[in-house]
């Protein structure tokens, strides 16, 4: 592997082994069509129910014990929330 920039100034590794002769040419008709017709996505895929970004001021203690098991502690502390609805909710 050695590193070398790409088009956009980010360094990025290549294989030594790898030979850009045996690349497909994409500038030929044929891609080109397939680009054009291509569609492009940005972002994350629409969800039915999107979450809402707000602030909440937590003890610190609780922020803690959640960011101690890892990524996804806001997840968690959204399913504890939904948890303590269920048993909370009067309805």
């Amino acid at each position: 592997m050695y590193n070398a920039k790409s088009m956009n100034g980010n360094e990025r590794s290549i294989p030594q082994d790898f030979d850009s002769d045996t690349a497909p040419d994409l500038s030929v008709d044929g891609w080109l069509e397939k680009f054009a017709k291509a569609t492009v996505r940005r972002g994350r895929p629409p969800v039915a129910k999107p979450k809402v970004s707000t602030t909440i001021h937590l003890s610190q203690d609780v922020i803690d014990h959640f960011k101690a098991g890892g990524r996804g502690w806001q997840t968690r502390i959204d399913q504890a929330l939904r948890e303590w609805i269920g048993k909370h909710d009067a309805a």
